[in-house]
């Protein structure tokens, strides 16, 4: 007999559901019976993604516009869990600075992040229940040449995790981070460099549910090409720069 889904009737929102990995992780989450709120700055392609879904409402808004975000402050209603999928690239190196696509993806990548928290964490607390799931990077693990602006941002967001953890740990909030490496989106459709290990973004959505099903608080992936980022921290410098540069 097939154990019952952990997400069935739970209401989770997920944050960049227009697109990519956030897409697929609504379908994902939908097909086992979740309940959900979908945001992105696309209304159109959110209602589109909605009328495939069992149970999903749409609730579009910008991250990184903090009156967009106030003003949805009292529309989301009871949530079991928010997933922050957000995700904003553009190849950047530092002798191509472009200072408003970098802050651009900062905004995205993890400003965003603590504007949306804002709204759902103290009602978590309150409850003394609820999941956050914060969606970082292999990049976000040590700086990597042509990733201004992203990789910064990613790197935020999973010291945000960690903090939020230490925090809530003996709590019934319930934090994870989860890193995955290249999927194929219309993102990395701007790299022009090889990209191991890329995945669909169906195949890292379930990825993501195995780890939000488990009990860990960090999951990287895929292997083995993850395992090189996690011990990418602990290589002599001049070792990283020949290995990644």
């Amino acid at each position: 007999m097939t154990a019952p889904s952990p997400f069935a009737g739970k209401r989770y929102w997920v944050l960049g559901a227009s697109e990519g990995l956030g897409r697929a992780l609504a379908q994902a989450l939908d097909a086992q019976g979740a309940r959900l709120l979908l945001s992105a700055r696309n209304a159109g392609r959110l209602a589109e993604l909605a009328s495939s879904l069992r149970d999903a409402e749409c609730l579009p808004f910008d991250v990184t516009d903090s009156t967009s975000v106030a003003a949805i402050a009292g529309r989301i209603g009871q949530l079991d869990g928010i997933i922050y999928s957000v995700g904003l690239y553009e190849p950047m190196r530092a002798q191509a600075w472009n200072t408003e696509a970098a802050v651009a993806m900062a905004e995205a990548n993890f400003v965003g992040a603590l504007r949306v928290l804002g709204l759902c964490l103290p009602g978590f607390i309150a409850q003394d229940a609820g999941h956050v799931v914060l969606i970082g990077s292999l990049a976000g693990f040590r700086g990597l040449p042509g990733a201004i602006g992203y990789g910064a941002g990613k790197a935020g967001l999973m010291h945000l995790a960690e903090t939020l953890d230490a925090d809530l740990h003996r709590t019934g909030v319930r934090v994870q981070m989860i890193n995955p490496g290249f999927i194929a989106t219309r993102l990395t459709a701007k790299n022009d460099f090889a990209m191991p290990q890329i995945m669909a973004p169906q195949a890292a959505a379930a990825a993501v549910l195995a780890a939000m099903r488990s009990r860990r608080f960090t999951t990287s992936f895929p292997r083995p090409f993850a395992w090189l980022f996690r011990a990418a921290p602990m290589l002599p410098r001049r070792l990283y720069l020949r290995l990644f540069a």
